[in-house]
């Protein structure tokens, strides 16, 4: 991936292998599905996706994909997670397996239902 900060989704991901590529547009679509309101954008030189505040973001690396779903993604599905190397806020879902995609559309929907909540307070 290049150091500078992609203008969009489609640019970030176009600065990777095809392998990796095929792992990003995957999550990406996935997330899509899960959150179809969201906004998709950069953050962090990452994609990022908000939806009254921030969902979820997740990042391309040389042998894993990063999914971030702080704060509160990551401990709710903690059990499901430990099977993956985790990080202060992350996870990493390596590139030699299959994407858990049921357990990320299930953390997507979990942050999605979270963020309508709590602006039904405000």
């Amino acid at each position: 991936m290049k150091t500078a900060t992609p203008n969009n989704v489609d640019e970030y991901i176009a600065g990777f292998s095809k392998e990796t590529q095929k792992y990003l547009k995957q999550i990406r679509t996935t997330i899509k599905k899960a959150a179809p309101k969201a906004e998709e954008g950069i953050g962090y030189k990452m994609p990022a996706y908000k939806l009254n505040g921030a969902l979820v973001y997740f990042a391309g690396y040389e042998k894993h994909i990063g999914f971030y779903a702080t704060p509160t993604g990551h401990k709710e599905f903690k059990k499901e997670l430990s099977a993956y190397k985790e990080g202060k806020g992350s996870v990493q879902f390596p590139l030699d397996e299959p994407l858990p995609i049921a357990l990320i559309t299930k953390i997507v929907k979990f942050r999605v239902k979270e963020n309508l909540a709590k602006a039904k307070k405000k």
